[in-house]
């Protein structure tokens, strides 16, 4: 594992883990400096993800704390010291990192991980350490139960039984218009969140009537897609559906443009709304649909892309990105409130608070939000969410998608 120590200075304000190790460190006085750990996949399979969703958005949040003279400790400031490790992609070592940054190097507090087999893998060590937990990388239906069973774990992407129902809805809506029919092919990677989501999905479609003509799930690291996409291609689908990872997403899309594979329909999964999607792909990303989304026209999300691509040189994601960045200002802000690092009393406001984010105001039910965009769609060059309808700023989807066009 690689130990990376260092002094970060960003500035857009958010909100950090604190507190001692096992137990709780009262403090008298505030610490020179907060000591925040973490271990984020900077090789392996989730590298992407971790590269687009996690990391600068952890980056930026330290640099603006440590630029106003860092965290607010009752009357005085400690900037925030930095130690990182590696941890390849896999949940054993993020395990062993986890457990080294509280038994070795004593960290105040810890950011979570990319991903939710890997915030599944840390979930007891974080319990049992009594450090809060900002899973906000990680979509599973067992977020409310884990809610309860670790107080000190809190869950910012919902439900893969949200995702489910919102992607449904929005599928009978257009099958209402007339713009499909029934027929549904789905593919999912077999991994944490492909397993959720397509377990969620598939008694979903049955209730509203849907056909899944093809069902197929691949193994994780699956990049030639050529032959699962020439079997759903074969069902003639209305919509297509993939509960992909980022590596998985740009190789279905790509092969399902030099395939000609391109039904009314066609939905991805993690991936589609980060910035790499729109420059692979350009025009072609036009009308593909993907998990999640965002408002692009929020005057606060405007400056976060702004202080993003100042910081990074790259635009974030129209997800994740701006959701982790929400998630570190209400840590800030528990933090501060607190006036100390107590991780307990971090926890409890963090459990209870309600806070002021890029967003708009944020409070977790039962150590989750809610609320989420579960549907978003390139459209004129932006990824917009389209989906629940209901909710204020969605965007109304564009069907059919249009043909991919020659590169």
């Amino acid at each position: 594992m690689k130990k990376d120590i260092t002094r970060r200075g960003l500035g857009l304000g958010a909100s950090a883990l604190v507190l001692a190790a096992p137990a709780v460190r009262a403090q008298t006085a505030a610490p020179t400096a907060v000591k925040i750990g973490y271990a984020v996949s900077k090789t392996g399979p989730n590298a992407g993800g971790t590269a687009v969703s996690i990391t600068p958005n952890y980056q930026l949040w330290v640099r603006n704390v440590n630029a106003t003279g860092g965290l607010r400790l009752g009357d005085r400031r400690a900037p925030i010291e930095v130690v990182e490790y590696d941890d390849r992609s896999s949940s054993e070592d993020a395990v062993r990192a986890i457990e080294r940054l509280v038994n070795q190097d004593k960290v105040d507090l810890i950011l979570a991980p990319w991903g939710t087999a890997l915030n599944l893998a840390i979930g007891p060590v974080m319990n049992r350490a009594g450090y809060p937990q900002i899973a906000v990388n990680a979509v599973t239906d067992r977020a409310p139960d884990l809610g309860r069973r670790w107080p000190n774990s809190f869950w910012f992407l919902g439900t893969s039984a949200e995702y489910a129902a919102g992607l449904v809805e929005l599928l009978s809506k257009q099958r209402e218009a007339g713009l499909i029919g029934n027929n549904i092919a789905m593919v999912s990677v077999a991994d944490g969140f492909g397993i959720d989501l397509v377990n969620a999905a598939r008694p979903a479609l049955q209730r509203a009537g849907f056909r899944a003509s093809y069902d197929r799930t691949y193994p994780v690291g699956t990049q030639d897609m050529a032959p699962i996409l020439a079997e759903a291609a074969r069902s003639n689908p209305d919509a297509f559906i993939a509960f992909s990872y980022p590596p998985d997403t740009l190789a279905i899309t790509e092969q399902a443009r030099v395939s000609g594979f391109n039904p009314k329909m066609f939905y991805v999964g993690v991936g589609t709304a980060f910035p790499l999607f729109k420059e692979r792909f350009g025009a072609n990303a036009e009308g593909v649909m993907g998990i999640g989304g965002w408002q692009a026209d929020s005057p606060r999300v405007q400056e976060y892309m702004r202080q993003h691509k100042e910081l990074v040189g790259r635009e974030p994601d129209r997800w994740g990105s701006s959701v982790c960045y929400a998630s570190l200002e209400m840590l800030q802000q528990a933090i501060e409130r607190v006036g100390r690092i107590d991780r307990p009393a971090i926890i409890r406001e963090l459990q209870t608070g309600t806070f002021d984010t890029i967003l708009g105001p944020m409070k977790l039910e039962g150590n989750v939000r809610r609320e989420q965009w579960v549907v978003g769609q390139w459209q004129n060059g932006e990824f917009m969410a389209v989906a629940p309808a209901a909710k204020a700023g969605a965007r109304p989807p564009v069907l059919p998608k249009p043909a991919w066009r020659s590169t």
